[in-house]
This record gives structure tokens, sequence and C-alpha cells, in this order.
């Protein structure tokens, strides 16, 4: 089969001939149609420090995907030949006390498909059967296939009541935009949403109904004073790992704010601590999907309206990888899924 394998330790990937992997009586094999490329793909491209502790070399990369179904092993049950699909890519094990509590996203062996064990950047995966998320009539491959980082949106979003609430999103990434639209579908008042890239930020206008702030030119207290906001927000998101965006958002926070971080900062930064006592704010650290809530949630969105589908921005054959990952590079594009048809 063709894969796309981080083969040197040099920035790049490079597309071989692998073997359709063998599965256990616990797995499924899917043929891959459709994934996208992610941040943590773009690391492990550029080859950067985290990337250079954390992947092996050889391993296939890709861990965003929707597919279907083509064999599965003697012990599976509830899936089925040709069934379309998408995966958690997290896998976890079983001794852990938050995995025998079921709170399965918090175990402490978790390993990732395409970062420490085979990927989805090739024309088969093996996956096993507990992983597997089966995909309604309704939501596409193209959706399928960005599944992944919709949840860490939803996961994000969810994490605090918005219902009625003012939203600050800090960062215009892919995921950043669509926690935007989650915010909204939900019922939140005003949705915010700040960044220094004024491509990204036209994106977001168009993919959700909330109001994009250019930092760099804008003062983010005039704003929301516009909304009628008188103290702030009450809600933010942290979806950029910049300190000053962190900063700017305990800020501009109400007394008793709630932030849900899931941008993770490059190495450590200092931080006021005081300011965020004195101002009551919780602060909650999030990791990847709730395994499964966060998957039923928001495969129920979309069934029922939730639209991200003008954050996918570009599309190229698998064999053009290199240009899918030249464009995401470039920081001027939402989501670019590969299709593997």
């Amino acid at each position: 089969m063709k894969a796309l394998v981080k083969a040197r330790g040099e920035v790049g990937l490079w597309a071989e001939e692998r073997p359709v992997p063998e599965i256990g009586p616990e797995d499924v094999l899917i043929r891959v149609r459709k994934t996208g490329i992610c941040g943590t793909d773009i690391h492990i491209w550029n080859w950067d420090d985290w990337a250079r502790r954390t992947v092996p070399l050889g391993l296939i990369t890709g861990h965003e995907f929707a597919g279907e179904i083509v064999a599965k092993g003697a012990l599976v049950e509830g899936l089925e030949i040709g069934q379309r699909c998408s995966g958690e890519g997290h896998l976890i094990g079983k001794l852990s006390r938050q995995s025998r509590a079921g709170r399965f996203h918090l175990d402490p062996a978790t390993r990732g498909i395409g970062v420490n064990e085979p990927g989805a950047f090739a024309e088969f995966l093996r996956l096993p059967a507990f992983n597997v998320v089966p995909l309604p009539d309704a939501i596409d491959d193209e959706i399928g296939a960005i599944l992944d980082p919709l949840g860490n949106a939803v996961h994000t979003a969810l994490s605090f009541d918005l219902v009625g609430e003012d939203v600050l999103i800090t960062g215009a990434g892919p995921i950043g935009i669509m926690a935007a639209a989650v915010a909204r579908h939900v019922g939140a008042r005003h949705v915010v949403i700040t960044d220094v890239n004024q491509a990204r930020l036209d994106l977001a206008g168009q993919v959700a109904d909330v109001v994009p702030v250019n930092v760099a030119t804008q003062d983010l207290k005039e704003v929301y004073a516009g909304l009628k906001m008188v103290q702030g927000f009450d809600v933010g998101m942290e979806m950029s790992g910049n300190q000053a965006a962190l900063d700017q958002m305990v800020e501009n926070l109400v007394m008793g704010g709630k932030i849900a971080m899931l941008g993770i900062p490059p190495g450590k930064s200092p931080v006021d601590w005081s300011r965020i006592v004195f101002k009551a704010i919780t602060i909650k650290g999030v990791y990847g999907r709730e395994i499964f809530e966060t998957w039923y949630k928001m495969i129920a969105m979309l069934e029922n309206g939730l639209d991200v589908r003008k954050v996918i921005t570009h599309r190229f054959k698998a064999s053009d990888f290199a240009t899918g990952f030249e464009v995401m590079r470039s920081g001027l594009s939402g989501k670019v899924v590969l299709d593997w048809t």
C-alpha cells in the first residue's frame, strides 16, 4: 500500500510502499478515503524538538481520517464489512484508575496513531474496534476526516455552560474557528475571536456568526464595549498557545470568569497568577476528546445543523501531499484534506 512515512530525521515526509497491516482478533482494517492534515502533522513534517523527542523514524504518520471497514477480527462485534467510519486516534490502556473509571481520555498510557503507532496517511489503517466511530449517512467522508480536530473544538467549547454567555476565543486557527461555530450553535450570545492573521479571521467570519478581531489593529475593549458587554467576557477559550493572548484573555474576563485552554505554549511561560486569583478565574486544561462523549455530541450537532464545511479550504489528491503541507504550513489556509481514493 502507499503511505506517507517519516523516513528521515529532517524536514518532510516521504511516500513509500508498505505492507497492508495485519489485524488482530479485536481489530478492524480500514480502507482510508480521506485524511486531514493537522498541526501535529506539521510539527512532524518540520521535525521540531517535540517531534524529535516523540516520533520514531520510519513511522506512518497521520491521525485524522474517514474510510470504510474492509476486514474485521474474529472477536469484533457490532461492526460490519463495508461500514463507513472515522475513529478515535488515542489508543488507551486498560489498567489505570482513569481508564477503569471510564475516563478514557485521561489514561496516562495513551498512545497516538500517527505519532507513536502507525497512522492514517496510508491506503489502509489497522485500528482497534473499540476506537471505531461509525459515520451516519448525513456525515460524508470529507467531514468525517476532520472529526478529530472538530472533537477538540467541541471538547473545549462544551467545557463550560455557554447558553446566553459572552465568549472570547483567542486563536483563529481551524480548531478555534470550529469552536466559535460550536459556541454559537449551542447558544452563546456574543462570540469574539481574536488573532493577528487577517486571512484566518476572514475565514472565521465565513464559517460562523462571530465577531473577528485583529488585535494588532483593533482594541478588544472597544469591541466588547460596542457589543454592550459592561464587564467583559464570561467564558474564554485559549486556542493559540500564545502567552500574550492568554494575558489579554485574563484581563478581559469578568470576575469569576472561566477559561478552557487547548493551546499549548512553547515551553515555560510567565503567568500573573495573582491576577487570576484575585479575579477568581477558573482554568481548565483540555486534551483531545472525551472518549466517546465528545464524538456522540459532535455527531449529534452535525446532524442537527452545525455546519463547519467552509473551514475546509483546500483539497488535494494524496499524491499531491507535499503541496497540501506547503499550503497548511503557510498559515493562510483552513483545514487541508487529502483524498486517498
